[in-house]
């Protein structure tokens, strides 16, 4: 009651009946008895037998109204159905003897979505959190275009929907059509929905995806890619490292110095020695010590990584991704001198060189020099707006963005009065100096009070 927020009066199980019937009909026909005898609860009726839970579970459930106010919960199904909810699949499966040929997946598809998580996820905390994901969620009934009928979580999303259908459906899913009208891939599907899935084969999951979808099969597809992209960006950032390192020892290497490099630091092959060096798994003067035993350079590295020295890498045209990855709190934008945080078992983290967190971070890991490249792509600052609280006050905010050719990604209200409203919006830009003359032509526009780019 306390968390569903409801009183005692709204409870309809505090008296309840189980009725055990021989045949599926039979339940129908019970219902319809109890339904002609005592008027039913309005949307208390569910259907559990034609659309079964994706757990397995068959019922029919209905709560009917006595003497006005009493409400009674009546549930309804067959002694197999009553035998597979008391005790289990496992019993249901053992009584059916394998379900008669048939095959049990169609039956329990959760177990086929379980078996992809457990091989899938990265973690025993992966797999519980997906696991619970799975289990005690209220279902809703969507359709394919060729009628098939798929079950959903509630507040389950067509990247969900699509990712239930096939992994590589997921993957590729670019947009959605729902009861034939195009829809965002955000939006929450209801019961009866007919779902299309809008595809590219040139197309790839968005992390973003992760925030809203419900399925722990979509979110154990959309992890592992993340997983794999990573791994990509990792061996590409290591081998500019790897270079690097090389560069130092002023020596050419042969194909049989790398090799029984490899063999000293117990990798199998380059790209592991590459996710090493981007991870900072394996300390530089290891790998130089590897390549030539005893050398100048390698000596000079390890007394460098005594002393917490700072090794400058211009690193240019930054991806970004989880091996190099950008600050959330300060947001750095071409234009603007950056730096990057090198630590153990972590990609590195870009930072503007005025970011309030670096005071914080100092001592946590190696200090790296970092250059935008020319080809730096656009990228999303955050300002916050104050603006008179008068009729068209945030139209003219947005339309002096839209002029400067920003494009708003999001809208937040930190503060509202009578006087004044204040907004955090994320905009792209394309650079620092792109950035200002928005500020600058913002603090003159009639009605907006502030603007300043904001952190955090």
């Amino acid at each position: 009651m306390q968390r569903r927020h409801i009183a005692f009066e709204q409870l309809s199980d505090v008296i309840a009946f189980r009725v055990i019937t021989g045949r599926n009909e039979d339940c129908y026909r019970a219902l319809g008895a109890i339904h002609a005898r005592w008027p039913m609860v309005p949307g208390r009726f569910k259907d559990f037998i034609s659309t079964p839970r994706k757990n397995g579970y068959r019922s029919l459930h209905t709560t009917v109204v006595q003497r006005d106010t009493l409400r009674v919960e009546i549930q309804i199904r067959t002694e197999e159905m009553h035998r597979e909810a008391e005790l289990g699949v496992a019993a249901h499966w053992a009584y059916k003897q394998g379900l008669n040929g048939q095959d049990p997946a169609q039956h329990y598809p959760w177990v086929k979505d379980l078996l992809d998580v457990l091989e899938h996820a990265e973690s025993a905390e992966e797999l519980i959190e997906h696991t619970r994901l799975g289990l005690y969620q209220d279902q809703v009934f969507c359709f394919t275009p060729k009628g098939e009928l798929i079950q959903l979580p509630v507040g389950a999303t067509p990247v969900d929907f699509a990712y239930e259908i096939h992994t590589s459906l997921g993957d590729t899913a670019v947009g959605a059509k729902v009861n034939g009208r195009q829809v965002t891939l955000r939006e929450r599907l209801a019961n009866g929905d007919q779902v299309e899935i809008l595809r590219s084969s040139t197309a790839h999951p968005d992390p973003a995806w992760e925030g809203f979808v419900v399925t722990a099969k979509a979110q154990a597809a959309i992890r592992r890619w993340k997983r794999h992209r990573e791994r990509e960006e990792q061996v590409a950032l290591g081998a500019k490292l790897y270079h690097q390192l090389k560069a130092r020892l002023k020596v050419s290497l042969s194909e049989e110095a790398v090799t029984a490099a490899l063999k000293r630091l117990r990798l199998p092959d380059m790209n592991a020695l590459f996710v090493a060096l981007a991870r900072q798994s394996v300390p530089d003067d290891q790998v130089l010590d590897a390549l030539v035993p005893g050398s100048r350079a390698a000596q000079l590295a390890r007394r460098r990584r005594k002393a917490k020295g700072v090794d400058a890498i211009p690193i240019r045209g930054l991806t970004p991704g989880l091996a190099v990855r950008l600050c959330d709190h300060c947001l750095p934008l071409p234009g603007e001198r950056i730096v990057g945080l090198r630590r153990p078992g972590e990609g590195i983290e870009v930072h503007a060189i005025d970011c309030p967190r670096l005071t914080e971070l100092e001592g946590s890991g190696d200090w790296i020099d970092l250059s935008w490249g020319v080809d730096a792509e656009t990228r999303v600052a955050r300002l916050a707006a104050s603006v008179a609280n008068e009729p068209g006050s945030l139209a003219r905010l947005t339309g002096v963005i839209a002029e400067h050719g920003g494009n708003i990604v999001n809208v937040a209200t930190r503060d509202r009065d009578r006087a004044s409203h204040t907004y955090v919006l994320d905009v792209e830009v394309d650079n620092l100096a792109h950035l200002t003359a928005i500020l600058s032509t913002l603090r003159a526009a009639r009605g907006i009070l502030s603007a300043e780019r904001a952190r955090g």
